[in-house]
């Protein structure tokens, strides 16, 4: 693998944890996001296309638990994705409708997440949450 290869590799995973960090922070995210790019939570069905719309989305609907801890399984990246196995640990107490549908049951929640981020010259294409 040559070093060109391996730091685009390392800008790859840049753009994928600047997006996850200010979705997790309920930040703006349009200036990661290329116009056309795709955002899927699975398989509550949630998501947005367009950059304007994922940073409504984002906006209106992502709440995300004051106690939630992400630890990272693995990791596995190339030219244009990463691919992240992390566990979601948190309390459900607010409703969580993009994540966990229904009422809030006040009961600790540990759900492996599957998140798959590609990237084109910087900007998030297309990322996908697969909850399992």
């Amino acid at each position: 693998m040559t070093k060109a290869v391996q730091d685009l590799m390392i800008a790859v995973e840049r753009v994928h944890d600047a997006l996850h960090t200010a979705i997790r922070a309920g930040g703006p995210v349009a200036h990661l996001l290329a116009d056309d790019a795709t955002l899927d939570v699975l398989p509550a069905g949630a998501g947005a296309s367009g950059a304007a719309e994922i940073e409504r989305f984002v906006a209106d609907r992502v709440v995300v638990p004051g106690d939630l801890t992400v630890r990272r399984l693995s990791r596995t990246g190339d030219r244009f994705r990463v691919v992240d196995e992390e566990v979601f640990a948190f309390t459900h107490d607010r409703e969580l409708a993009w994540l966990l549908p229904g009422e809030p049951t006040g009961k600790p929640v540990e759900l492996v997440v599957v998140t798959l981020t590609a990237v084109r010259r910087q900007v998030v294409t297309r990322s996908r949450m697969i909850v399992a």
